[in-house]
């Protein structure tokens, strides 16, 4: 079963969320391009725990004035299983990504929320019993001497339990044509939607896959359905036209934000000529307790 939404078959489907553990940094620095360069190094190898050992990625540019500091910064959200999993994980970017790199500080991205990680309280050690606590721009915050001169860290960052897994399949006439459509959509979702982030490189996945394995003990395996290549030697849920395919995956701090980044990236990937369908992965609500049907999300 499918519907039309501007001229492109979307199938009513769903997507499968399931619940992770998220933590949120604010990064400021000199200039934009230490505090990218840090939240960058931050958020590398975390596309999907399946064999990562988190997911993370950019949320966006904080201006001036959003700041404690009153410099320019990056929020960026780390994900993982556990609450415990999470917080080590916290430590160690923060600490081999964030405090090595120029002119950095790092501040609580979710100051409201009631569950705090005393993260900046592990990190201070590094100053070898030479750190100071201090109160500055409002905040409890870590004064680490380095060599630089003194990396400012929060003492305690709130965690909150959240949503992950949202997606959509963008199927093309050609890999042009797809990676157009992926573009735009991750463009207009970063542009439009607070609170999520799409952990793959550049926000994009070209190689979705589907739980488990056919022929070997894996816990995932390519998505073959989805394949062009592999027509005629699977049972292919794409349409003859269709040559390339990618895949959006999003997590976000709770189940609307997502809601809303799936609606807006659909939306846009639609706009581009040659995109011939759009879908989502599921699993028969087996991995997951959340849906996101794409029928009552853009027709809703």
């Amino acid at each position: 079963m499918s519907f039309r939404y501007e001229n492109v078959e979307i199938e009513d489907t769903f997507a499968e969320l399931f619940s992770m553990w998220a933590g949120r940094i604010l990064i400021t620095a000199e200039s934009e391009k230490w505090a990218l360069a840090a939240a960058q190094a931050a958020t590398g190898f975390a596309s999907s725990i399946i064999m990562s050992p988190a997911e993370a990625g950019i949320e966006r540019m904080v201006s001036k004035e959003e700041t404690p500091d009153s410099r320019v910064g990056v929020l960026i959200q780390i994900y993982n299983r556990t609450s415990r999993d999470l917080r080590n994980q916290m430590i160690a970017r923060i600490g081999q990504c964030i405090l090595t790199c120029p002119t950095t500080a790092a501040f609580d991205g979710l100051p409201e929320s009631p569950r705090k990680m005393g993260i900046g309280r592990s990190i201070r050690l590094f100053g070898d019993g030479y750190q100071k606590k201090d109160l500055l721009y409002g905040r409890e915050v870590w004064r680490i001497p380095v060599m630089e001169g003194e990396f400012i860290i929060e003492e305690q960052f709130g965690v909150t339990e959240a949503v992950a897994g949202g997606n959509f399949i963008i199927m093309a006439k050609s890999r042009e044509a797809g990676l157009e459509a992926a573009e735009k959509a991750i463009d207009t979702i970063r542009r439009s939607v607070k609170g999520v982030i799409m952990p793959f490189p550049g926000g994009i996945c070209r190689s979705g896959s589907k739980v488990g394995s056919r022929k070997y003990k894996l816990g995932a395996s390519t998505n073959d359905a989805y394949c062009p290549k592999l027509r005629g030697l699977t049972e292919s849920r794409l349409p003859p036209d269709v040559q390339s395919v990618y895949e959006i995956v999003i997590n976000g701090l709770n189940l609307d934000a997502v809601r809303d980044a799936m609606r807006e990236g659909i939306k846009a990937a639609s706009t581009v000529d040659g995109v011939v369908k759009i879908s989502a992965v599921n699993f028969g609500g087996k991995l997951g307790p959340f849906k996101i049907a794409l029928k009552e999300l853009l027709e809703g």
